[in-house]
C-alpha cells in the first residue's frame, strides 16, 4: 500500500532535516533547523515580535512562541519590554545568537547548494511542486478538498467530533497564509 501525502512529507522532511542538523553538528553548532526561520526573520528586522517573526517566517504565531522560548533557553535570543507597553516583548539576537552567524550562513550556503543538487537530480523541481502545492492551498485549503471529497463518498457518515472543520479553524486562529510549508534550511 502507497503512503499517504501525509506520510511521504513527514518522512521526507525527516531526511531533510535530520541530514541538516548533523551538518550544523559537524560545523560545531548546537543548532536545530526549525530554528532557521526565526533567525532569518530576525537578521531581516531586528528586534521583532512574536507576531512579526511569525509573519515573516510563514509559520503559526504558537510555532513561532514555542521556537523563540527554546532559542532564548538555548542562548541564541533574548526578549525585551517593549518601549511603549510593557507587555509587549521584543525578541533579538543574544551576542551568542550573533556569534554563530558566520558558520550559520555557511552552513545555510551549503544547505541551499545541496537543495539545488537534489532538485537537478528530479525530473521536476522538488522546490517548484512545493510552491505550486502552497499556492494551490491557498486558493483552496485542504480541509475544503476534504470536505468535498467527503461527499462523493458513498455511505458518507455524519462528523463524529463536535467542532466542523471551520470551528476548529476559527478556535486555533489558523488561517491559509500561516499555513505554509516552509523549509527548514
Amino acid at each position: 500500500m502507497k503512503p499517504g501525502l501525509g506520510t511521504q512529507l513527514r518522512h521526507l522532511l525527516e531526511l531533510l532535516d535530520g541530514a541538516v542538523e548533523d551538518a550544523y553538528a559537524l560545523a560545531g553548532m548546537h543548532y536545530r533547523p526549525r530554528y532557521t526561520p526565526v533567525m532569518r526573520a530576525l537578521i531581516a528586522l531586528e528586534p521583532s515580535t512574536i507576531g512579526q517573526i511569525a509573519e515573516s517566517a510563514k509559520i503559526t504565531q504558537p510555532a513561532a512562541t514555542q521556537t523563540v522560548a527554546l532559542m532564548i533557553k538555548e542562548g541564541l535570543l533574548v526578549s525585551e519590554s517593549g518601549p511603549a507597553d510593557g507587555r509587549q516583548r521584543l525578541i533579538r539576537l543574544s551576542p551568542r545568537g550573533r556569534a554563530i552567524l558566520p558558520r550559520l550562513r555557511e552552513c545555510w550556503k551549503a544547505t541551499q547548494m545541496a537543495a539545488d543538487s537534489l532538485d537537478a537530480s528530479l525530473p521536476r523541481p522538488l522546490s517548484q511542486s512545493l510552491d505550486e502545492a502552497i499556492a494551490a492551498l491557498d486558493v483552496e485549503s485542504f480541509g475544503n478538498r476534504i470536505a468535498k471529497a467527503r461527499l462523493k463518498l458513498p455511505s458518507a457518515l455524519p462528523p463524529v467530533g463536535k467542532a466542523t472543520v471551520k470551528q476548529r479553524n476559527a478556535r486555533t486562529g489558523k488561517d491559509a497564509a500561516k499555513r505554509k510549508l516552509t523549509t527548514a534550511a
